[in-house]
Protein backbone atom coordinates (compact mmCIF):
# COMPACT_ATOMS: atom_id res chain seq x y z
CA UNK A 1 0.00 0.00 0.00
CA UNK A 2 1.43 3.36 -1.00
CA UNK A 3 1.91 6.45 1.13
CA UNK A 4 -1.31 8.33 1.83
CA UNK A 5 -0.21 11.18 4.11
CA UNK A 6 0.78 14.42 2.44
CA UNK A 7 1.13 18.08 3.30
CA UNK A 8 -1.79 20.32 2.45
CA UNK A 9 -1.19 23.11 -0.06
CA UNK A 10 -0.72 26.49 1.60
CA UNK A 11 -3.97 27.96 0.31
CA UNK A 12 -5.97 25.00 1.68
CA UNK A 13 -4.18 25.13 5.02
CA UNK A 14 -4.86 28.86 5.21
CA UNK A 15 -8.58 28.35 4.56
CA UNK A 16 -8.75 25.70 7.29
CA UNK A 17 -7.00 28.05 9.72
CA UNK A 18 -9.37 30.81 8.67
CA UNK A 19 -12.25 28.65 9.85
CA UNK A 20 -11.05 29.11 13.43
CA UNK A 21 -10.40 32.84 13.19
CA UNK A 22 -12.94 34.09 10.61
CA UNK A 23 -16.37 32.68 11.33
CA UNK A 24 -18.39 35.67 10.10
CA UNK A 25 -17.87 39.37 9.26
CA UNK A 26 -17.91 40.24 12.97
CA UNK A 27 -14.79 38.11 13.43
CA UNK A 28 -12.93 40.26 10.91
CA UNK A 29 -14.05 43.45 12.64
CA UNK A 30 -12.83 42.15 16.00
CA UNK A 31 -9.39 41.12 14.74
CA UNK A 32 -8.77 44.34 12.80
CA UNK A 33 -9.90 46.56 15.67
CA UNK A 34 -7.59 44.74 18.06
CA UNK A 35 -4.68 45.24 15.67
CA UNK A 36 -5.49 48.95 15.40
CA UNK A 37 -5.49 49.31 19.19
CA UNK A 38 -2.21 47.41 19.52
CA UNK A 39 -0.74 49.92 17.06
CA UNK A 40 -1.43 52.74 19.54
CA UNK A 41 -4.31 54.33 17.64
CA UNK A 42 -6.21 57.22 19.19
CA UNK A 43 -8.82 57.53 16.43
CA UNK A 44 -10.38 54.58 14.59
CA UNK A 45 -12.97 54.60 11.79
CA UNK A 46 -14.97 51.52 10.79
CA UNK A 47 -16.87 51.42 7.49
CA UNK A 48 -19.21 48.49 6.91
CA UNK A 49 -21.20 47.73 3.79
CA UNK A 50 -23.93 45.09 3.54
CA UNK A 51 -23.22 43.87 7.09
CA UNK A 52 -19.60 43.14 6.13
CA UNK A 53 -20.32 40.88 3.19
CA UNK A 54 -18.93 43.31 0.64
CA UNK A 55 -16.76 45.67 2.66
CA UNK A 56 -15.10 45.97 6.06
CA UNK A 57 -12.69 48.89 6.25
CA UNK A 58 -10.73 49.94 9.34
CA UNK A 59 -8.73 53.20 9.33
CA UNK A 60 -6.50 54.18 12.24
CA UNK A 61 -3.87 56.75 13.13
CA UNK A 62 -1.55 54.25 14.79
CA UNK A 63 2.12 53.50 14.24
CA UNK A 64 1.85 52.19 10.71
CA UNK A 65 4.17 49.60 9.15
CA UNK A 66 7.30 49.50 7.08
CA UNK A 67 7.15 47.92 3.59
CA UNK A 68 8.73 44.71 4.90
CA UNK A 69 6.42 44.48 7.91
CA UNK A 70 3.39 45.15 5.72
CA UNK A 71 4.22 42.12 3.60
CA UNK A 72 5.22 39.91 6.55
CA UNK A 73 1.95 40.68 8.36
CA UNK A 74 0.11 38.36 5.95
CA UNK A 75 2.34 35.35 6.63
CA UNK A 76 1.15 32.58 8.94
CA UNK A 77 2.31 32.96 12.57
CA UNK A 78 3.99 36.28 11.83
CA UNK A 79 3.76 38.53 14.87
CA UNK A 80 5.58 41.42 16.53
CA UNK A 81 4.33 40.43 20.00
CA UNK A 82 6.21 37.18 20.71
CA UNK A 83 9.91 36.40 20.52
CA UNK A 84 10.19 33.37 22.82
CA UNK A 85 7.93 30.78 24.46
CA UNK A 86 8.15 32.73 27.74
CA UNK A 87 6.43 35.68 26.06
CA UNK A 88 3.28 33.59 25.64
CA UNK A 89 2.69 33.77 29.40
CA UNK A 90 3.15 37.55 29.71
CA UNK A 91 0.90 38.74 26.89
CA UNK A 92 -0.45 42.25 27.35
CA UNK A 93 -1.66 42.99 23.80
CA UNK A 94 -4.79 41.95 21.91
CA UNK A 95 -3.53 40.23 18.77
CA UNK A 96 -0.49 38.04 19.24
CA UNK A 97 -0.87 34.78 17.33
CA UNK A 98 -0.06 36.14 13.89
CA UNK A 99 -3.01 34.36 12.31
CA UNK A 100 -5.59 37.11 11.83
CA UNK A 101 -4.41 38.81 8.63
CA UNK A 102 -3.26 35.56 7.04
CA UNK A 103 -6.64 33.94 7.74
CA UNK A 104 -8.62 36.95 6.52
CA UNK A 105 -6.57 37.21 3.33
CA UNK A 106 -7.22 33.52 2.65
CA UNK A 107 -10.97 34.05 2.27
CA UNK A 108 -11.28 37.61 0.94
CA UNK A 109 -9.85 40.33 -1.26
CA UNK A 110 -7.69 42.54 0.95
CA UNK A 111 -6.12 45.93 0.36
CA UNK A 112 -3.66 47.40 2.88
CA UNK A 113 -2.34 50.96 2.92
CA UNK A 114 0.03 52.02 5.66
CA UNK A 115 2.74 54.54 6.51
CA UNK A 116 4.97 55.17 9.48
CA UNK A 117 5.12 58.77 10.73
CA UNK A 118 8.79 59.21 9.83
CA UNK A 119 8.52 57.57 6.39
CA UNK A 120 8.29 59.78 3.25
CA UNK A 121 5.78 57.45 1.51
CA UNK A 122 3.57 54.58 2.46
CA UNK A 123 3.02 51.05 1.16
CA UNK A 124 0.02 49.56 -0.66
CA UNK A 125 -0.53 45.80 -0.89
CA UNK A 126 -3.39 43.95 -2.60
CA UNK A 127 -4.14 40.24 -2.02
CA UNK A 128 -6.71 37.76 -3.28
CA UNK A 129 -7.04 34.42 -1.52
CA UNK A 130 -3.59 34.76 0.12
CA UNK A 131 -1.92 35.61 -3.19
CA UNK A 132 -0.16 38.99 -3.24
CA UNK A 133 -1.15 40.62 -6.53
CA UNK A 134 0.98 43.73 -6.11
CA UNK A 135 2.93 45.79 -3.61
CA UNK A 136 3.88 49.38 -4.37
CA UNK A 137 4.65 52.74 -2.73
CA UNK A 138 1.71 55.08 -2.19
CA UNK A 139 0.83 58.43 -0.69
CA UNK A 140 -0.89 57.94 2.64
CA UNK A 141 -1.24 59.69 6.00
CA UNK A 142 0.47 58.11 9.05
CA UNK A 143 -1.42 55.06 10.20
CA UNK A 144 -3.09 52.11 8.49
CA UNK A 145 -6.13 51.43 6.34
CA UNK A 146 -7.17 47.86 5.64
CA UNK A 147 -10.13 46.98 3.41
CA UNK A 148 -11.63 43.49 3.34
CA UNK A 149 -13.88 43.00 0.32
CA UNK A 150 -16.16 40.15 -0.78
CA UNK A 151 -15.69 37.98 2.29
CA UNK A 152 -15.75 34.24 1.49
CA UNK A 153 -15.83 34.98 -2.24
CA UNK A 154 -13.68 31.88 -2.84
CA UNK A 155 -15.53 29.69 -0.29
CA UNK A 156 -19.15 29.91 -1.49
CA UNK A 157 -20.32 27.27 0.99
CA UNK A 158 -19.20 29.48 3.88
CA UNK A 159 -20.77 32.59 2.35
CA UNK A 160 -24.07 30.74 1.85
CA UNK A 161 -24.34 30.01 5.57
CA UNK A 162 -24.10 33.65 6.62
CA UNK A 163 -27.32 34.96 8.17
CA UNK A 164 -29.27 37.92 6.83
CA UNK A 165 -27.75 41.39 7.05
CA UNK A 166 -29.64 42.37 10.20
CA UNK A 167 -28.33 39.39 12.14
CA UNK A 168 -24.77 39.72 10.86
CA UNK A 169 -24.68 43.44 11.64
CA UNK A 170 -25.97 42.71 15.15
CA UNK A 171 -22.91 40.47 15.62
CA UNK A 172 -20.69 43.28 14.38
CA UNK A 173 -22.26 45.66 16.91
CA UNK A 174 -21.61 43.13 19.68
CA UNK A 175 -17.93 42.87 18.79
CA UNK A 176 -17.69 46.64 18.49
CA UNK A 177 -19.09 47.02 22.02
CA UNK A 178 -16.56 44.55 23.39
CA UNK A 179 -13.65 46.45 21.89
CA UNK A 180 -14.80 50.06 22.30
CA UNK A 181 -16.08 49.84 25.89
CA UNK A 182 -12.77 49.24 27.71
CA UNK A 183 -10.92 51.83 25.61
CA UNK A 184 -12.59 55.18 26.38
CA UNK A 185 -9.31 56.96 25.61
CA UNK A 186 -9.73 56.02 21.92
CA UNK A 187 -12.30 57.65 19.63
CA UNK A 188 -14.39 55.33 17.43
CA UNK A 189 -16.63 56.08 14.44
CA UNK A 190 -18.76 53.29 13.00
CA UNK A 191 -20.63 53.63 9.70
CA UNK A 192 -22.95 51.13 8.02
CA UNK A 193 -23.81 51.73 4.38
CA UNK A 194 -22.51 55.30 4.85
CA UNK A 195 -24.92 55.92 7.76
CA UNK A 196 -23.31 56.84 11.12
CA UNK A 197 -24.12 54.31 13.83
CA UNK A 198 -21.67 55.35 16.57
CA UNK A 199 -19.63 58.51 17.05
CA UNK A 200 -17.73 57.83 20.28
CA UNK A 201 -15.49 60.61 21.60
CA UNK A 202 -12.69 60.17 24.10
CA UNK A 203 -13.75 60.29 27.73
CA UNK A 204 -14.08 58.27 30.90
CA UNK A 205 -15.38 54.72 31.22
CA UNK A 206 -18.78 55.89 32.46
CA UNK A 207 -19.13 58.25 29.48
CA UNK A 208 -18.31 55.41 27.10
CA UNK A 209 -21.03 53.22 28.67
CA UNK A 210 -23.63 55.97 28.33
CA UNK A 211 -22.56 56.89 24.78
CA UNK A 212 -23.10 53.30 23.69
CA UNK A 213 -26.16 52.24 25.70
CA UNK A 214 -27.92 55.56 26.15
CA UNK A 215 -28.27 58.26 28.79
CA UNK A 216 -31.27 56.48 30.26
CA UNK A 217 -28.81 54.17 32.00
CA UNK A 218 -27.06 56.99 33.88
CA UNK A 219 -29.20 57.07 37.06
CA UNK A 220 -28.94 53.29 37.37
CA UNK A 221 -25.13 53.01 37.37
CA UNK A 222 -23.43 52.15 40.67
CA UNK A 223 -19.60 52.47 40.78
CA UNK A 224 -17.55 49.45 41.84
CA UNK A 225 -13.96 49.81 43.08
CA UNK A 226 -11.49 47.57 44.93
CA UNK A 227 -7.70 47.27 44.78
CA UNK A 228 -5.89 44.39 46.46
CA UNK A 229 -2.47 45.21 45.05
CA UNK A 230 -2.05 42.08 42.96
CA UNK A 231 -5.50 42.49 41.40
CA UNK A 232 -7.95 45.37 41.08
CA UNK A 233 -11.64 45.54 40.19
CA UNK A 234 -13.42 48.63 38.90
CA UNK A 235 -16.41 49.56 36.77
CA UNK A 236 -20.15 49.78 37.23
CA UNK A 237 -23.17 47.64 37.96
CA UNK A 238 -26.73 48.73 37.22
CA UNK A 239 -29.35 48.95 39.92
CA UNK A 240 -31.98 46.17 40.10
CA UNK A 241 -34.61 48.27 38.32
CA UNK A 242 -32.42 48.19 35.19
CA UNK A 243 -32.22 44.38 35.17
CA UNK A 244 -33.50 42.57 32.08
CA UNK A 245 -34.97 39.21 31.28
CA UNK A 246 -32.51 38.73 28.47
CA UNK A 247 -28.83 38.81 29.33
CA UNK A 248 -28.67 42.49 28.53
CA UNK A 249 -25.46 44.46 29.03
CA UNK A 250 -23.04 42.12 30.81
CA UNK A 251 -19.34 42.71 30.25
CA UNK A 252 -16.22 41.35 31.92
CA UNK A 253 -12.84 42.71 30.86
CA UNK A 254 -9.43 41.57 32.03
CA UNK A 255 -6.59 43.95 31.17
CA UNK A 256 -9.04 45.63 28.75
CA UNK A 257 -9.76 42.34 26.95
CA UNK A 258 -13.37 41.10 26.82
CA UNK A 259 -14.00 37.59 28.12
CA UNK A 260 -16.93 35.37 29.05
CA UNK A 261 -17.23 33.49 32.33
CA UNK A 262 -20.47 31.84 33.56
CA UNK A 263 -18.67 31.20 36.86
CA UNK A 264 -17.85 34.86 37.50
CA UNK A 265 -21.29 35.88 36.22
CA UNK A 266 -22.69 33.87 39.12
CA UNK A 267 -20.57 35.97 41.49
CA UNK A 268 -22.41 39.10 40.32
CA UNK A 269 -25.72 37.27 40.43
CA UNK A 270 -25.02 36.22 44.03
CA UNK A 271 -24.27 39.82 44.99
CA UNK A 272 -27.77 40.77 43.79
CA UNK A 273 -29.41 37.98 45.78
CA UNK A 274 -32.83 39.06 47.00
CA UNK A 275 -32.88 42.18 44.81
CA UNK A 276 -33.97 40.77 41.45
CA UNK A 277 -37.22 39.25 40.27
CA UNK A 278 -36.94 35.61 39.12
CA UNK A 279 -35.65 35.32 35.59
CA UNK A 280 -33.97 38.73 35.58
CA UNK A 281 -30.23 39.33 35.26
CA UNK A 282 -28.24 42.40 36.29
CA UNK A 283 -26.29 44.59 33.90
CA UNK A 284 -22.63 45.15 34.68
CA UNK A 285 -19.45 46.56 33.19
CA UNK A 286 -16.49 45.27 35.21
CA UNK A 287 -12.77 45.77 34.57
CA UNK A 288 -10.20 43.44 36.12
CA UNK A 289 -6.54 44.44 36.15
CA UNK A 290 -4.11 41.63 36.93
CA UNK A 291 -0.48 40.80 36.01
CA UNK A 292 -0.42 38.99 32.63
CA UNK A 293 1.50 36.04 34.09
CA UNK A 294 -1.47 35.23 36.35
CA UNK A 295 -3.84 34.55 33.43
CA UNK A 296 -3.85 32.45 30.27
CA UNK A 297 -5.59 34.09 27.30
CA UNK A 298 -4.63 31.38 24.82
CA UNK A 299 -7.18 28.70 25.69
CA UNK A 300 -9.89 29.60 23.15
CA UNK A 301 -9.65 30.19 19.36
CA UNK A 302 -11.60 33.46 19.63
CA UNK A 303 -9.78 34.45 22.85
CA UNK A 304 -13.12 34.94 24.66
CA UNK A 305 -12.22 32.71 27.61
CA UNK A 306 -9.62 33.42 30.26
CA UNK A 307 -7.98 31.02 32.68
CA UNK A 308 -7.08 32.63 36.01
CA UNK A 309 -4.37 31.37 38.31
CA UNK A 310 -6.85 31.51 41.22
CA UNK A 311 -10.39 31.87 39.94
CA UNK A 312 -11.96 31.34 43.38
CA UNK A 313 -10.30 34.49 44.72
CA UNK A 314 -11.54 36.48 41.72
CA UNK A 315 -15.04 35.12 42.36
CA UNK A 316 -14.93 36.22 46.01
CA UNK A 317 -13.55 39.64 45.04
CA UNK A 318 -16.35 40.30 42.56
CA UNK A 319 -19.14 39.08 44.82
CA UNK A 320 -18.03 41.00 47.92
CA UNK A 321 -17.13 44.23 46.07
CA UNK A 322 -20.40 44.39 44.11
CA UNK A 323 -22.41 43.57 47.23
CA UNK A 324 -20.67 46.32 49.19
CA UNK A 325 -21.22 48.82 46.36
CA UNK A 326 -24.93 48.07 46.32
CA UNK A 327 -25.05 48.58 50.09
CA UNK A 328 -23.15 51.87 50.00
CA UNK A 329 -25.58 53.28 47.47
CA UNK A 330 -28.58 52.09 49.47
CA UNK A 331 -29.61 49.55 46.87
CA UNK A 332 -29.32 46.50 49.10
CA UNK A 333 -31.41 46.62 52.30
CA UNK A 334 -29.54 46.62 55.57
CA UNK A 335 -30.77 43.65 57.58
CA UNK A 336 -30.08 42.70 61.18
CA UNK A 337 -29.93 38.94 61.13
CA UNK A 338 -29.56 38.79 64.92
CA UNK A 339 -32.73 40.78 65.55
CA UNK A 340 -35.95 38.95 66.61
CA UNK A 341 -38.65 38.77 63.98
CA UNK A 342 -42.31 39.60 64.29
CA UNK A 343 -44.52 42.59 64.96
CA UNK A 344 -44.23 42.29 68.75
CA UNK A 345 -40.48 42.83 68.66
CA UNK A 346 -40.95 45.96 66.55
CA UNK A 347 -43.58 47.45 68.82
CA UNK A 348 -41.67 46.68 72.02
CA UNK A 349 -38.27 47.77 70.77
CA UNK A 350 -38.62 51.33 72.08
CA UNK A 351 -36.25 53.72 70.35
CA UNK A 352 -33.83 52.90 67.60
CA UNK A 353 -30.31 54.21 67.39
CA UNK A 354 -30.02 57.36 65.34
CA UNK A 355 -26.58 56.25 64.18
CA UNK A 356 -28.14 53.41 62.20
CA UNK A 357 -29.73 55.89 59.86
CA UNK A 358 -33.31 55.20 61.07
CA UNK A 359 -35.63 57.74 62.69
CA UNK A 360 -35.13 57.77 66.43
CA UNK A 361 -38.13 57.26 68.64
CA UNK A 362 -40.58 54.40 68.59
CA UNK A 363 -44.13 53.26 69.22
CA UNK A 364 -45.10 51.98 72.64
CA UNK A 365 -48.46 50.27 73.04
CA UNK A 366 -49.82 49.62 76.57
CA UNK A 367 -50.50 45.93 76.98
CA UNK A 368 -53.92 46.64 78.58
CA UNK A 369 -55.02 48.94 75.76
CA UNK A 370 -58.48 48.06 74.40
CA UNK A 371 -59.26 49.83 71.11
CA UNK A 372 -63.00 49.25 71.60
CA UNK A 373 -63.22 50.77 75.09
CA UNK A 374 -63.77 54.44 74.32
CA UNK A 375 -63.10 55.09 70.66
CA UNK A 376 -62.24 53.38 67.43
CA UNK A 377 -59.74 54.82 64.96
CA UNK A 378 -60.96 54.87 61.40
CA UNK A 379 -59.78 56.31 58.13
CA UNK A 380 -61.36 59.69 58.94
CA UNK A 381 -60.10 59.95 62.52
CA UNK A 382 -61.36 58.77 65.88
CA UNK A 383 -65.05 57.87 66.21
CA UNK A 384 -66.45 57.75 69.78
CA UNK A 385 -69.03 55.22 70.95
CA UNK A 386 -70.89 55.02 74.26
CA UNK A 387 -69.08 52.47 76.37
CA UNK A 388 -72.26 50.59 77.31
CA UNK A 389 -73.19 50.04 73.65
CA UNK A 390 -69.84 48.66 72.61
CA UNK A 391 -70.03 45.09 71.32
CA UNK A 392 -66.95 44.65 69.14
CA UNK A 393 -68.33 41.59 67.41
CA UNK A 394 -71.23 43.63 66.03
CA UNK A 395 -69.24 46.60 64.80
CA UNK A 396 -68.28 46.75 61.12
CA UNK A 397 -65.95 49.70 60.60
CA UNK A 398 -65.69 49.00 56.88
CA UNK A 399 -69.20 48.03 55.73
CA UNK A 400 -68.15 47.93 52.06
CA UNK A 401 -65.36 45.43 52.66
CA UNK A 402 -66.20 41.75 52.33
CA UNK A 403 -64.71 39.98 55.38
CA UNK A 404 -65.15 36.46 54.05
CA UNK A 405 -61.73 36.36 52.47
CA UNK A 406 -61.57 34.38 49.24
CA UNK A 407 -58.19 35.83 48.17
CA UNK A 408 -54.96 36.31 50.05
CA UNK A 409 -51.57 37.35 48.69
CA UNK A 410 -48.47 35.39 49.70
CA UNK A 411 -45.03 37.03 50.07
CA UNK A 412 -43.69 35.15 47.04
CA UNK A 413 -46.27 36.72 44.72
CA UNK A 414 -48.64 33.76 44.55
CA UNK A 415 -52.21 34.09 45.80
CA UNK A 416 -54.48 31.73 47.75
CA UNK A 417 -57.95 31.45 46.24
CA UNK A 418 -60.86 29.70 47.93
CA UNK A 419 -62.93 28.20 45.14
CA UNK A 420 -65.90 26.53 46.74
CA UNK A 421 -64.73 23.36 48.45
CA UNK A 422 -61.13 23.63 47.30
CA UNK A 423 -58.24 25.98 47.96
CA UNK A 424 -55.97 26.92 45.06
CA UNK A 425 -52.56 28.53 44.95
CA UNK A 426 -52.68 30.59 41.77
CA UNK A 427 -50.11 32.39 39.65
CA UNK A 428 -52.00 35.46 38.36
CA UNK A 429 -49.08 36.34 36.08
CA UNK A 430 -49.34 33.10 34.13
CA UNK A 431 -53.11 33.34 34.06
CA UNK A 432 -52.82 36.85 32.65
CA UNK A 433 -50.26 35.69 30.09
CA UNK A 434 -52.79 33.17 28.75
CA UNK A 435 -55.52 35.81 28.70
CA UNK A 436 -53.31 38.09 26.59
CA UNK A 437 -52.45 35.24 24.25
CA UNK A 438 -56.09 34.30 23.77
CA UNK A 439 -57.34 37.88 23.53
CA UNK A 440 -59.04 38.63 20.22
CA UNK A 441 -60.29 42.11 20.99
CA UNK A 442 -58.37 45.41 21.34
CA UNK A 443 -56.07 44.35 18.54
CA UNK A 444 -52.62 45.95 18.77
CA UNK A 445 -52.75 46.65 15.06
CA UNK A 446 -55.60 49.14 15.23
CA UNK A 447 -54.53 52.77 14.85
CA UNK A 448 -56.55 54.14 17.80
CA UNK A 449 -54.39 56.50 19.85
CA UNK A 450 -54.58 57.32 23.55
CA UNK A 451 -52.99 60.70 24.44
CA UNK A 452 -50.69 60.63 27.45
CA UNK A 453 -51.47 63.05 30.25
CA UNK A 454 -47.76 63.85 30.37
CA UNK A 455 -45.50 63.17 27.41
CA UNK A 456 -42.85 60.56 28.09
CA UNK A 457 -39.18 60.91 27.14
CA UNK A 458 -37.18 57.95 25.87
CA UNK A 459 -33.42 58.48 25.61
CA UNK A 460 -32.11 56.56 22.64
CA UNK A 461 -28.72 55.02 22.05
CA UNK A 462 -27.11 55.43 18.62
CA UNK A 463 -28.37 52.06 17.27
CA UNK A 464 -31.87 52.87 18.57
CA UNK A 465 -31.81 56.27 16.88
CA UNK A 466 -30.84 54.60 13.61
CA UNK A 467 -33.57 52.01 14.08
CA UNK A 468 -36.17 54.72 14.73
CA UNK A 469 -35.48 56.26 11.33
CA UNK A 470 -36.35 52.92 9.75
CA UNK A 471 -39.56 52.24 11.65
CA UNK A 472 -40.98 55.72 12.31
CA UNK A 473 -43.35 55.53 9.34
CA UNK A 474 -44.75 52.27 10.69
CA UNK A 475 -45.17 53.54 14.27
CA UNK A 476 -47.59 56.27 13.17
CA UNK A 477 -49.79 53.67 11.48
CA UNK A 478 -50.34 51.72 14.70
CA UNK A 479 -51.21 54.74 16.83
CA UNK A 480 -48.01 56.36 18.13
CA UNK A 481 -47.54 60.12 18.03
CA UNK A 482 -43.83 60.85 18.37
CA UNK A 483 -41.43 63.72 17.96
CA UNK A 484 -37.67 64.13 18.30
CA UNK A 485 -36.97 66.53 21.16
CA UNK A 486 -33.21 66.36 20.80
CA UNK A 487 -31.02 64.24 18.59
CA UNK A 488 -31.18 61.31 21.03
CA UNK A 489 -34.42 62.03 22.91
CA UNK A 490 -37.74 60.65 21.69
CA UNK A 491 -40.87 62.38 22.97
CA UNK A 492 -43.91 60.08 23.12
CA UNK A 493 -47.22 62.00 23.12
CA UNK A 494 -49.78 59.30 22.29
CA UNK A 495 -49.73 55.51 22.33
CA UNK A 496 -51.90 52.81 20.77
CA UNK A 497 -55.09 52.01 22.63
CA UNK A 498 -54.53 49.29 25.22
CA UNK A 499 -50.78 49.76 25.62
CA UNK A 500 -49.90 49.77 29.31
CA UNK A 501 -48.35 53.16 30.03
CA UNK A 502 -46.35 51.77 32.94
CA UNK A 503 -44.66 49.37 30.54
CA UNK A 504 -44.03 51.88 27.79
CA UNK A 505 -40.29 52.15 28.43
CA UNK A 506 -39.70 48.39 28.32
CA UNK A 507 -41.99 48.16 25.29
CA UNK A 508 -39.76 50.52 23.29
CA UNK A 509 -36.68 48.61 24.41
CA UNK A 510 -38.27 45.45 23.00
CA UNK A 511 -39.37 47.27 19.88
CA UNK A 512 -35.88 48.51 19.11
CA UNK A 513 -34.64 44.91 19.26
CA UNK A 514 -36.56 44.11 16.07
CA UNK A 515 -34.03 42.91 13.51
CA UNK A 516 -36.29 42.26 10.51
CA UNK A 517 -37.65 45.38 8.82
CA UNK A 518 -37.81 44.18 5.26
CA UNK A 519 -41.47 45.14 4.87
CA UNK A 520 -44.45 46.64 6.65
CA UNK A 521 -45.82 43.14 7.19
CA UNK A 522 -42.60 42.05 8.91
CA UNK A 523 -42.74 45.08 11.19
CA UNK A 524 -46.41 44.57 12.11
CA UNK A 525 -45.84 40.91 12.92
CA UNK A 526 -42.88 41.69 15.19
CA UNK A 527 -44.74 44.65 16.69
CA UNK A 528 -47.74 42.50 17.59
CA UNK A 529 -45.54 39.95 19.32
CA UNK A 530 -43.87 42.66 21.41
CA UNK A 531 -47.21 44.31 22.16
CA UNK A 532 -48.58 41.11 23.62
CA UNK A 533 -45.35 40.48 25.51
CA UNK A 534 -45.57 43.97 27.02
CA UNK A 535 -49.10 43.29 28.25
CA UNK A 536 -48.21 40.06 30.02
CA UNK A 537 -47.48 40.65 33.69
CA UNK A 538 -45.58 38.58 36.23
CA UNK A 539 -47.14 37.41 39.48
CA UNK A 540 -45.14 40.07 41.32
CA UNK A 541 -47.05 42.79 39.44
CA UNK A 542 -50.31 41.82 41.09
CA UNK A 543 -50.44 43.65 44.41
CA UNK A 544 -54.15 44.44 44.68
CA UNK A 545 -57.07 42.14 45.22
CA UNK A 546 -59.30 43.84 42.64
CA UNK A 547 -56.75 43.14 39.88
CA UNK A 548 -56.55 39.44 40.74
CA UNK A 549 -60.35 39.21 40.97
CA UNK A 550 -60.59 40.57 37.42
CA UNK A 551 -58.01 38.05 36.18
CA UNK A 552 -59.89 35.19 37.83
CA UNK A 553 -63.16 36.42 36.32
CA UNK A 554 -61.68 36.50 32.80
CA UNK A 555 -59.78 33.26 33.35
CA UNK A 556 -63.00 31.48 34.33
CA UNK A 557 -64.46 32.38 30.95
CA UNK A 558 -61.63 30.36 29.37
CA UNK A 559 -62.68 27.32 31.40
CA UNK A 560 -60.04 27.83 34.12
CA UNK A 561 -57.32 25.81 32.32
CA UNK A 562 -54.64 24.39 34.56
CA UNK A 563 -51.67 24.67 32.20
CA UNK A 564 -50.13 27.10 29.73
CA UNK A 565 -49.33 25.84 26.21
CA UNK A 566 -45.71 25.37 27.32
CA UNK A 567 -46.81 23.04 30.13
CA UNK A 568 -46.34 25.43 33.05
CA UNK A 569 -48.99 25.43 35.79
CA UNK A 570 -51.37 28.33 36.27
CA UNK A 571 -52.48 27.02 39.65
CA UNK A 572 -52.29 24.02 41.96
CA UNK A 573 -54.83 22.65 44.40
CA UNK A 574 -53.72 22.52 48.02
CA UNK A 575 -54.38 19.24 49.87
CA UNK A 576 -56.50 20.61 52.74
CA UNK A 577 -57.06 17.18 54.28
CA UNK A 578 -53.30 16.66 54.58
CA UNK A 579 -52.99 20.03 56.29
CA UNK A 580 -55.56 19.01 58.87
CA UNK A 581 -53.43 16.02 59.81
CA UNK A 582 -50.48 18.31 60.44
CA UNK A 583 -52.19 19.94 63.43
Amino acid sequence: MGDVIQLLPDHVANQIAAGEVVQRPASVVKELLENALDAGSENIEIHIRDAGRNLIQILDDGNGMSPTDARMAFERHATSKIRSSEDIFTISTKGFRGEALASIAAVAQVELRTRQADAPVGTAIYLEGSDIKFQEPCQFSPGTSISVKNLFYNVPARRKFLKNNSVEFRHIIDEFHRVALPHPDTAFDLFHNDEPVFRLRKGQFQHRILDIFGRKLQPALVPVQEDLGWVSLSGYVAKPEAAKKNRGEQFFFVNNRFFKSPYLHRAVQDAFEGLLLPGYSPSYFLLIEIPPEKIDVNIHPQKTEIKFEDENLIFALIRSTVKRALGIYNVAPSLRFDAPLGLESVLSSGTTSSSSGHISGGIQVPRDYNPFKDEVAGPLGSVSFPAQDMEPSKINLFPDEDLDEDLMRLPNGYWLYNDGERCLMIDPGRMHRLLVKESKDSSPLTAVSTPLLFSMEYHMSEPERLRLRQMKKYLAKVGFQLEIKHESTLLINSVPYGLNEARLHSFFERLFEITELDSEEAFLQAYQERWKASQARSRFDFLYKKDVEEVIKQFTKLGFPKYLPDGKRCYMELPLEEFKNKF
